[in-house]
């Protein structure tokens, strides 16, 4: 068995990001999510959605990089 070490930057926007798309995942409104992520616009927290809409498209092996 072969072992891989795999770096990848993690930032604050990366937990926002995977908080938001979970929420999502389990039927929670945008507008609630806006208010958890302290959004002023709703059409910020929208963008989060496109993960959802993409299929497996929207799933990427670290090692895919």
């Amino acid at each position: 068995m072969t072992e891989y070490l795999v770096y990848v930057t993690v930032k604050c926007h990366t937990f926002d990001h995977s908080f938001a798309t979970h929420l999502l995942e389990n039927v929670y409104d945008t507008h609630t999510i806006q208010q958890l992520l302290g959004h002023k616009d709703v059409k910020t927290t929208i963008i989060y959605t496109y993960v959802l809409n993409r299929g497996s498209r929207g799933v990427r092996s670290p090692l895919d990089f």
